[in-house]
């Protein structure tokens, strides 16, 4: 569906794409995540002919691409149905052809009974499902969407994926920008970005089974977030509220100084378990390292 071979894209002395090759196999949800100012914007206006690459190749074997912005970019004085009318009519649609296709689109995004609400009246998840309606009035066979949940309420982005997997369900390809890990493991492939390069391609699954450290949850009588700073062998610390996550190359040495670190602070009473790592977790190891020996390079099928 997408193929891109040593794409690149500068601002300046800033390299926001650097030489990268893509492939996005047709009928799946892929997603591309990393930090900001990764480059995915900046990829993903490419792929759409909205930016002009400086090297490198882009194939799309599509012939109607949706896409759907990072910002919010329809008009905020004109009404939902005003909205959908004025796009469908870029494409040259008819009005009855419009209003047939809003009104199933509308059924799908739960708007139907919001036509007449200004664009600006609604809330954030409301102004993504319209949006989105917008990128399927035309029919793709391949949908483009830029971090669509960005701040959005988590119900809303719960319903917004609902939705994803129904046009998928459909046939619909999605290449899908994200923040959120949760999202990503929600994604049939991954593919993570960092300075303008895919280091990691893989299903969700195989990228948590390649994960090269282990981690440990901890429990303890303490709510203080600096509690396990500092002890020998631990590369990574994150802290939920009610427990901790520690990420170590030898779990049996670290659980064992964790104990004593704890016991010499006064607390006995604690549970160590190893659990299997995140795609939180994997997303962490791949941002804050610009090489990794960590390498797969997978290569989906067609």
């Amino acid at each position: 569906m997408i193929r891109t071979s040593g794409l690149c894209k500068t601002y300046g002395r800033i390299t926001a794409v650097d030489s990268i090759t893509l492939h996005v196999p047709p009928g799946i949800i892929c997603g591309l995540v990393g930090p900001d100012g990764a480059g995915k914007t900046t990829l993903m206006r490419m792929l759409c002919n909205l930016l002009e690459p400086d090297r490198g190749k882009i194939e799309i074997s599509s012939v109607i691409l949706g896409y759907m912005p990072q910002r919010f970019s329809l008009y905020g004085d004109l009404t939902i149905m005003e909205n959908i009318n004025f796009i469908g009519s870029l494409y040259n649609l008819d009005k009855k052809t419009i209003t047939a296709r809003a009104d199933e689109i509308l059924s799908l995004t739960g708007l139907n009974d919001f036509k007449s609400r200004l664009a600006a009246n609604l809330s954030g998840g409301m102004k993504q499902k319209l949006a989105l309606t917008c990128a399927l009035i035309t029919r793709p066979e391949l949908l483009i969407l830029d971090e669509p949940t960005y701040g959005v309420d988590p119900e809303s982005r719960q319903e917004f994926w609902k939705i994803l997997y129904q046009l998928n369900k459909q046939g619909m390809t999605i290449l899908i920008s994200t923040p959120y890990m949760d999202e990503a493991e929600l994604c049939h492939l991954v593919n993570f970005i960092n300075q303008g390069r895919i280091t990691v391609t893989g299903t969700p699954l195989q990228l948590r089974q390649q994960f090269p450290h282990q981690v440990l949850k901890v429990e303890a009588d303490s709510h203080d977030p600096y509690l396990l700073s500092g002890i020998e062998g631990i590369l990574d610390i994150s802290f939920y509220g009610s427990y901790y996550r520690l990420v170590t190359d030898a779990a049996e040495k670290a659980s064992r100084a964790v104990k004593e670190h704890c016991r010499a602070r006064g607390i006995n009473n604690l549970t160590i378990k190893p659990v299997p790592p995140t795609m939180e977790d994997v997303f962490v190891l791949l941002a804050e390292k610009e090489e990794t020996a960590w390498k797969m390079p997978l290569q989906p099928k067609d």
